[in-house]
């Protein structure tokens, strides 16, 4: 069985934007990543698991783990990736 057909056209893109955020920095509040992916005008879906993630500051893995865990929680990582 081909996973591609299960990737959504959006796949991929929670990474670019975690990779975006963490240019020159090593922590990013709440507030840039809603903001930054409205900016980039995310996938519906995705929108939805960025705004899952807390209130806080986070450094790159820990911002992860709340993505990839918002993602696993939903059925979604095989169709829209994981990030790291």
């Amino acid at each position: 069985m081909d996973m591609d057909m299960f990737q959504a056209e959006a796949f991929g893109e929670l990474q670019r934007l975690v990779d975006s955020l963490y240019l020159g920095k090593t922590a990013v509040d709440r507030l840039d990543l809603v903001v930054q992916a409205e900016i980039l005008d995310l996938d519906r879906d995705l929108q939805e698991i960025v705004e899952l993630v807390p209130p806080g500051v986070y450094e790159r893995q820990r911002l992860c783990d709340q993505l990839n865990s918002a993602l696993a929680a939903h059925g979604w990582s095989s169709a829209y990736g994981t990030v790291e």
